[in-house]
């Protein structure tokens, strides 16, 4: 008689586990939109849409050929991802000012449209930690190295131009920071892709056209 080895249990791959941790974040983010929100605009659907597609994303993107696991990449992903909520929070807490709420909302209208082009464009190349997945030249980023960082700026500036105070302005500027370092942390790795001389080259801006 030949006893079989008991069956070892199966474990998910470090990236996949990076994968529905990104479908679990994306999930109460939509969650939290919901429950921030109490009337739904055009605005609004179109980052419902936007974080819809992040779901499908974090379970169809590519496997990454390079990743930067850094901790401190990591509290720049965490810092990005958090500093929008805790504007809405804190204006809950503490009212803040008026400023320009027609120019504010063609801002935020922009940017979430911008959002929503520059995933679409990049598909399964999508990531949230610095990654190299492929390089995507074509859509937005045939004009900026990182719209969809632009597209939050410009939203940052139209939500407060909507409604401000000190707090919200602390909260943009260690978001923008955050962004930034993620920026340069991306481009190390996505440096290491042979096309990435010619594109660079091509596309001089990473952020602002015609500034950075």
């Amino acid at each position: 008689m030949t006893s079989e080895a008991p069956a070892k249990p199966s474990r998910l791959k470090p990236g996949r586990i990076a994968d529905v941790v990104l479908f679990a974040v994306t999930s109460v983010e939509l969650s939290l939109l919901f429950i921030l929100t109490p009337t739904f605009t055009l605005t609004d659907w179109i980052y419902v849409s936007a974080n819809l597609l992040v779901l499908v994303l974090a379970l169809t993107r590519r496997k990454a050929a390079e990743l930067d696991r850094s901790m401190s990449t990591a509290v720049a992903v965490i810092v990005s991802y958090t500093y929008t909520y805790a504007q809405v929070a804190l204006l809950k807490w503490i009212p803040g000012h008026v400023a320009s709420p027609r120019v504010g909302l063609a801002l935020v209208m922009i940017g979430a449209c911008l959002s929503l082009t520059s995933l679409l464009a990049l598909g399964r190349f999508f990531g949230v930690r610095p990654a190299l997945r492929g390089l995507m030249t074509r859509g937005p980023y045939w004009l900026v190295r990182h719209p969809i960082y632009l597209a939050y700026m410009l939203a940052d500036i139209g939500y407060n131009l909507q409604e401000w105070n000190v707090g919200t302005l602390i909260l943009v500027a260690a978001g923008w920071v955050s962004m930034l370092y993620r920026i340069h942390a991306e481009e190390r790795v996505l440096s290491r892709d042979a096309n990435w001389g010619n594109y660079a080259a091509r596309v001089r801006f990473r952020l602002v056209p015609f500034v950075w």
